[in-house]
């Protein structure tokens, strides 16, 4: 038996979990007609055979018709979902692992033009400023129907075969009500008094035990300290937290502390890179001294260490490692096996949230095979013949095109020019505040140091150094440099540097000075906030109608926060179609692409973002000596086969090429070329 905290079983009611490991409810957006088909159930599955002990879905399930999916959510007030729930539970019961889902109704955290366009409803008049629809104020028989809303879809759940469920009460409709800060009605209902505020969310709980008895098992996930003036102070939460304990009906509390109504608000309750590790944990364990109740908690937990303190410390029973088995699903084995230092680290770069928070689907930025899981191995097998697999740059594409192809069992030869492997990424963690990113190459050389991969760096391959390997499969990832032409001019802008050269310390930012962003990603908001430390006048330019669209909503709080107390304005709409020298100032042409207007300013210094240009010289090198002549097989490459194309049967080796130097994209594209093409090799 171990002795590690993290494996020892938890008892929560009848149900024993296996370890102290659960992933917490979230919504990776991967339902097909709001139902958790084949794709949601193995991405949980792939995570219970690994171990986890409780896997707590959807982020959340809905029970209302009037409460819509913004992120794509499990609709749990529909009869066909039970089928589905069935299969997804099935599935993770048969390794192990206990399975409940979160049920809301979203209330005012939604809008009106989805679904079946039904107005939003709240115990508020005001709306959320992240979701932008005004709610209509609820009447007493929309109370009394969602509460019905909810019973009916505990039973579903139940009949699902699902262990339990977790009733979301932060942010959604449930926590509008017990919140001083939304709740605007009068009566049983209203604001007046804490009994009155809580008397919905309990209301529910009371008719979902009526429904599915007391042996089912059911939590609230809710926050006791909205950390904001006039919300739930602490004290307040602590004897919410009494209030709920002593109710009889809850089967455990699951810790929130913070708000989520706005992006910076939500970015505090779930951290980023560059914010503190487990914020809240402290917090989260006085709620459980307090009432002594089974508590869960999850809150930028992403390491071992970190949440072993949390279970051995006696501040949590069960630590949610969310984020964490997005990047890799195998902790729990890992632990169990003693590889801890194999475990994929979380980032915490958060591309899986902001991805679902701009209607798309949750995906790791260094892991391509979460929530691809029906395609994309988590664990690489080997081939059946060992090639020799020479690669070219060792970025993130280079290094898991490296890390795939030793694993599959493959000679492995890296090429790189500079010193050290990182490419973009260790140009990205150059900024404090992003220096985690670091840990996607420092993951990747370390498996490749396990599997005897061979690196030459300060070496600028050329064609004839890299036939000289007798390759069977040649790999170019080397990336792309600062593109600094601007758009549809087809010439460079003189004058200007890139926002490579700030972030590097190449050339040092003077004067006043203009970042040009046309690409709406990281780098131009890295410079800025260069600039900006070093005192000097900033002024952010976009051509786009808003800022830095590819950065996403919470990747952008912490831009914000580091600039908005400095010398820093925002343009957008405006677009830079000339720079000319003007003495010892620069004069640019701006315009716009929503009319003929344009004008001049004067800066010191321009900066300009514009994506790379892909280094492909040595690719179109080495393309006549390919048997492939560099095509790839799309088809082949899609649905998982080998690649076979032969255009010139005199070639040597196969060729292809991958990441920025196809095109410029982001790591996981990067990332996500190599896994798919090597895998297969």
């Amino acid at each position: 038996m171990s002795t590690d905290p993290l494996l020892q079983p938890f008892q929560l009611k009848h149900l024993t979990l296996k370890n102290r490991i659960m992933t917490t409810s979230h919504e990776p957006a991967y339902p097909e007609d709001g139902m958790p088909k084949d794709r949601y159930r193995a991405y949980h599955e792939e995570r219970a055979r690994a171990g986890v002990a409780l896997a707590m879905t959807a982020g959340s399930a809905a029970v209302s018709k009037d409460s819509p999916p913004v992120f794509n959510n499990v609709l749990a007030y529909k009869d066909e979902v039970v089928p589905w729930i069935t299969r997804l539970t099935d599935a993770c019961h048969e390794h192990g692992c206990a399975v409940m889902i979160q049920l809301t109704h979203l209330g005012r955290r939604t809008t009106w033009n989805k679904g079946d366009w039904l107005p939003s409803v709240s115990s508020s008049r005001h709306r959320e400023p992240a979701h932008r629809a005004f709610p209509k104020l609820l009447e007493d028989w929309d109370i009394d129907r969602i509460i019905s809303d909810f019973a009916d879809a505990a039973e579903r759940m139940k009949d699902g075969g699902m262990d339990g469920i977790e009733l979301q009460v932060y942010g959604h409709l449930l926590d509008q009500f017990w919140s001083p800060l939304t709740n605007d009605l009068t009566g049983p209902y209203g604001a007046d008094t804490l009994e009155n505020r809580m008397r919905f969310p309990l209301d529910v709980v009371t008719a979902i035990r009526k429904r599915v008895g007391d042996a089912f098992i059911v939590g609230f996930r809710y926050t006791a300290d909205e950390a904001q003036k006039g919300g739930i102070t602490p004290e307040e939460g602590i004897e919410i937290s009494k209030t709920l304990a002593q109710t009889g009906q809850i089967d455990f509390l699951n810790i929130i502390r913070g708000r989520i109504h706005t992006d910076p608000a939500m970015t505090d309750v779930i951290p980023v890179q560059g914010m503190p590790s487990a914020p809240h944990l402290d917090f989260a364990g006085a709620v459980r001294q307090a009432t002594g109740m089974p508590t869960f908690h999850a809150a930028r937990i992403p390491d071992v260490a970190t949440a072993r303190h949390a279970v051995q410390s006696g501040q949590l029973d069960m630590v949610g490692m969310t984020r964490a088995h997005m990047a890799d699903p195998h902790i729990v084995r890992k632990i169990e096996e003693g590889r801890e230092d194999d475990i994929r680290p979380c980032v915490g770069a958060t591309y899986c949230l902001d991805r679902i928070y701009q209607a798309g689907d949750a995906l790791c930025i260094h892991n391509a095979a979460t929530g691809r899981e029906l395609s994309m191995p988590h664990v690489i097998t080997g081939a059946a013949t060992s090639r020799k697999v020479v690669i070219i740059g060792a970025g993130p594409a280079g290094l898991e095109a490296a890390r795939v192809a030793a694993e599959r069992g493959h000679e492995v030869v890296v090429f790189e020019a500079q010193p050290e492997p990182g490419g973009q990424i260790r140009l990205t963690a150059q900024n404090p505040r992003r220096r985690e990113m670091i840990g996607i190459i420092d993951w990747r050389m370390a498996q490749c140091a396990a599997r005897d991969v061979t690196f030459r760096f300060n070496t600028w391959a050329e064609a004839e150094d890299v036939r000289a390997e007798a390759p069977d499969v040649v790999i170019v990832a080397t990336g792309g440099l600062p593109n600094l032409e601007l758009f549809e001019t087809g010439e460079d802008a003189a004058h200007v540097i890139s926002a490579w050269d700030i972030i590097a310390g190449d050339v040092k930012p003077t004067g006043d000075v203009l970042i040009y962003d046309e690409s709406g990603d990281h780098p131009a908001l890295q410079a800025a906030e260069v600039a900006a430390a070093a005192g000097l006048k900033v002024e952010v330019m976009t051509p786009d109608r808003s800022l830095a669209p590819e950065v996403m909503a919470m990747n952008l709080v912490p831009y914000m926060r580091s600039l908005q107390d400095k010398d820093v304005t925002f343009t957008v709409a405006r677009r830079l179609l000339g720079v000319t020298r003007d003495g010892n100032r620069l004069t640019a042409r701006i315009g716009t692409d929503y009319s003929d207007h344009a004008l001049e300013k004067s800066y010191d210094q321009i900066v300009v973002n514009y994506g790379t240009m892909p280094l492909d010289s040595l690719y179109f090198d080495l393309k006549p000596f390919s048997s492939n002549a560099g095509e790839v097989d799309h088809d082949a490459l899609i649905a998982g086969a080998p690649q076979t194309v032969t255009r010139n049967p005199e070639g040597a080796f196969q060729l292809f090429r991958i990441g920025d130097a196809v095109s410029s994209r982001n790591t996981h594209a990067a990332i996500y070329d190599a896994l798919r093409l090597v895998k297969d090799l």
